[in-house]
């Protein structure tokens, strides 16, 4: 429905008959009035409920109350609305760390009928020109350190531009007002804009509803977490993806817990973090689950209660790693920007190591084939899930129909589901490596090497070849680098065989020193090929 002075976002989006169908939406905790702004459930009714003194928002350096972010919310969206024009609809783009101020922005936004562009912060003024022409954008809030990329980008959309961090931002909040009627929208209004880090041709934008991020607060954190006031959460994924701003912001705030930011997060910060702040619950990727793993019994992690895993799949070595040192289950999921959040996982007491989980409540899936039949039990085929979120991609029918088929959602993961309905991982669906007829997953041999003593990361990749028509290659980085040497590639292979099943083996071995990764974590597997 439109109720916006700007309707871009939604005369951008899918005609219905493209939609994917919903499920669940009939439970009553998925219920919504037709005007609902999301921030009012989120932010306001904490300060209604008298809960504004309570610790909203920590970092090493400062600490926000309810309250805060409530008043500087309201002076900010102020800001939008009587000196920077904003109309309803338009796009704001936010371009910051993990801060204070960045969340103050987010809810600003949301509270003066904006919609929601967050972005990397290691995005450079290229990207944010691509961004900015895709999504219209008319607004955009940016820190004050990361101005550089910011002040090279040209667009003739682009108006206005505000810095901070002592910057005129703060200057212009300081004769605003602490208090704010939040604009009326309605519970389907667009109130965020995703792109997604496609590797060719234009990023693809999805979209999200007011509803659809209160519907994530009741799935995913009910299901795994039992969120409770007194929890303080953290992690390393930026709230420019999706993954980290319902880890770090909407799942705290729903349930009155607290949150702790960390702007240029390493796993030693974490650790620092949850010694020093009691965090109880900590979300963010395998490969800093790895590193933290042999890190951990420097520091006191007593107070930490859940630890989750997204981003890519969670090799088997990493969670009974971290369970043997800890006694802590890291709780597995798949999510993506196109569904807002995870939609498969598992919870303390539902749970199988090595598989990713079972679909939570609020969505189902199931393993299908090409021509879109089910698969049986233990076969690998495409994962296809629907429920309380689904994809809406503006301006892009040709992605849509390519994502939603017979009113499913087709994440482009190649899955099984066993006997007992959990679902494991086997690859990408362009990961997958056909090699003299064999089907060969990429994280089937990356979950067999990391199992190796000398092998500290790994990542693999098909290689075209003339004779098997794709090589495995794997791209190591050894614990010690200074023992690479054709002699211990020979030597992993032959281990290998003797592992794991000899078609699988990795025929080519690089070492390397450090493997590509994306700011969130995610290894950069089209920069190996």
């Amino acid at each position: 429905m439109k109720n916006y002075e700007d309707n871009f976002a939604h005369n951008s989006l899918p005609e219905l008959e493209f939609l994917p169908e919903y499920s669940f939406l009939d439970l009553p905790q998925f219920q919504h009035p037709e005007m609902l702004n999301c921030v009012d459930k989120l932010l306001d009714n904490h300060i209604k409920e008298g809960r504004g003194n309570n610790i909203c928002i920590q970092t090493f350096t400062e600490t926000w109350t309810y309250q805060d972010l409530y008043e500087k919310a309201n002076q900010i969206a102020h800001v939008l609305i009587d000196d920077l024009g904003l109309k309803s609809g338009n796009r704001v783009l936010i371009r910051s760390a993990n801060n204070p101020m960045m969340v103050a922005c987010w809810f600003a936004i949301l509270k003066a009928g904006g919609i929601v562009v967050a972005t990397m912060p290691l995005l450079r003024a290229k990207e944010l020109t691509t961004i900015i022409d895709c999504a219209e954008i008319s607004h955009a809030f940016c820190d004050s350190e990361l101005s550089e990329e910011m002040n090279l980008v040209k667009s003739d959309f682009l108006k206005k531009v505000s810095f901070y961090r002592n910057s005129d931002l703060e200057k212009l909040m300081e004769t605003k007002s602490k208090t704010f009627v939040n604009y009326h929208s309605k519970a389907d209004s667009i109130c965020l804009i995703g792109f997604t880090s496609g590797t060719t041709g234009l990023p693809k934008m999805t979209s999200h509803y007011h509803k659809d991020i209160l519907n994530i607060c009741e799935a995913f954190p009910q299901y795994s977490l039992q969120p409770t006031q007194n929890d303080v959460f953290t992690g390393s994924p930026p709230l420019g993806f999706t993954f980290g701003l319902g880890g770090l912001v909407l799942f705290p705030m729903y349930f009155g817990a607290s949150t702790f930011l960390i702007e240029k997060p390493s796993p030693d910060l974490l650790l620092k973090a949850i010694e020093d702040f009691k965090i109880t619950i900590c979300f963010t990727a395998p490969t800093a689950w790895r590193i933290i793993t042999t890190k951990v019994n420097d520091y006191d992690i007593s107070s930490l209660r859940k630890c989750i895993s997204a981003g890519e799949t969670l090799p088997l070595k990493v969670w009974q790693d971290w369970y043997d040192a800890t006694g802590l289950k890291i709780i597995d999921g798949i999510g993506a920007t196109e569904m807002l959040h995870i939609f498969i996982s598992s919870n303390e007491e539902n749970m199988k190591p090595g598989a990713t989980g079972k679909a939570i409540t609020g969505y189902e899936a199931k393993i299908i084939d090409a021509d879109g039949n089910e698969v049986p039990t233990n076969e690998p085929g495409r994962l296809a899930v629907r429920g309380i979120t689904g994809c809406k991609y503006l301006n892009r029918i040709e992605k849509q129909k390519e994502y939603v088929e017979n009113g499913w959602n087709l994440t482009g993961d190649i899955f099984r589901q066993d006997e007992d309905g959990y679902f494991w991982f086997v690859a990408r669906g362009d990961d997958m490596i056909i090699s003299s007829g064999y089907n060969i997953g990429a994280i089937e041999v990356e979950s067999v090497l990391l199992t190796h003593e000398e092998i500290l990361e790994c990542a693999v990749v098909g290689l075209p070849d003339e004779e098997r028509g794709m090589l495995v290659c794997a791209h190591i980085v050894l614990k010690d680098y200074t023992k690479a040497s054709n002699e211990l590639a020979k030597d992993i292979q032959l281990w290998f065989k003797e592992v794991a099943a000899p078609y699988k083996y990795p025929r080519a071995i690089n070492f390397v020193e450090e493997l590509p990764k994306t700011e969130t974590g995610k290894i950069q597997r089209f920069k190996l090929k």
